[in-house]
């Protein structure tokens, strides 16, 4: 399952990547902007939140094409996040993946309109589709708005700001990530279970299932920037304690934080046992963020 699940994760990075290209190249904007989007969009990165929609709607046998669309919006507004979260005003990060974060590439003007123009065109991609129908273009906007919006992903970010410096309770850190991170996650894949018509009933299964997963990989997160490869990670370890953020193992130290993502692996494993998909390509994922290295 394992060389299944590479060979799955590499076809769809290629695939999504060819499709946001194509679909930039469509647009017109002046040049330093178009540069700019390029740069972070071709800086790569995992994917993983539309590689996630693909492998839902394949483990309810879904039909990809009807994805495609979705998962490139989703991925467009993760780049945008990235760029946002790198300014001097947020993280302050000079890498990202590797590279010059897009302000230190260009400048932190360039950079928020690169971030600006691809939240908003990820919501015309959708918009303009011709794979959705008007009622599922405005299911898949809603529910992608509120994710990356006020009630999830950015209330997430001023939740973090607002706790940096302090002591928080495990309960209000897993609230961060859950709308900071989790949102995305479980806006992938309901929207993957949606597009193959799943029940509301599972659709909330698999919403549980991408909360535990998304927790997941925070916590992993949080384990590599304390015991990371900074050659593998793409930035500097420690960087989260230089800053005063909160994180699990700053909360529960290195033992409880690993002993936690276990109790998260189990409760997703579940899950899936529930949902009749316990082979299928996503139990591979709890795996595969549990015991990453970048």
């Amino acid at each position: 399952m394992k060389d299944n699940l590479t060979i799955f994760i590499k076809d769809t990075q290629k695939t999504i990547n060819e499709k946001l290209m194509l679909y930039l190249d469509t647009l017109s904007m002046p040049f330093r902007l178009k540069e700019s989007l390029y740069y972070s969009i071709e800086a790569g990165g995992k994917r993983l939140r539309p590689i996630l929609m693909l492998a839902t709607s394949n483990a309810f046998k879904g039909n990809d094409n009807k994805i495609y669309p979705a998962a490139m919006a989703l991925e467009m507004i993760h780049t945008y996040s990235l760029i946002h979260d790198d300014l001097p005003a947020m993280d302050d990060d000079d890498y990202r993946r590797g590279k010059l974060t897009n302000h230190k590439k260009f400048d932190d003007a360039t950079a928020i309109l690169a971030g600006d123009g691809l939240l908003t065109e990820s919501f015309r991609l959708i918009a303009n589709s011709n794979e959705y129908t008007d009622e599922q273009k405005v299911y898949i906007i809603s529910k992608l708005s509120e994710a990356a919006g006020v009630s999830g992903m950015v209330a997430g970010q001023i939740l973090d700001i607002e706790a940096e410096a302090k002591n928080i309770s495990i309960d209000e850190l897993e609230k961060i990530h859950l709308l900071k991170t989790g949102k995305l996650f479980i806006f992938a894949m309901e929207i993957g279970a949606y597009l193959t018509d799943l029940n509301p009933s599972d659709r909330d299964l698999i919403k549980e299932f991408a909360t535990k997963l998304g927790l997941i990989f925070q916590i992993q997160d949080d384990i590599l920037d304390v015991i990371g490869d900074e050659a593998k990670i793409g930035k500097p370890v420690g960087s989260d304690q230089e800053k005063a953020k909160n994180t699990f193992p700053k909360i529960l130290g290195i033992d409880e934080t690993v002993a936690q993502k276990k109790r998260y692996q189990r409760e997703a494993i579940s899950i899936l046992e529930k949902l009749n998909v316990e082979k299928s390509i996503l139990i591979e994922f709890v795996h595969l963020f549990s015991d990453r290295d970048n």
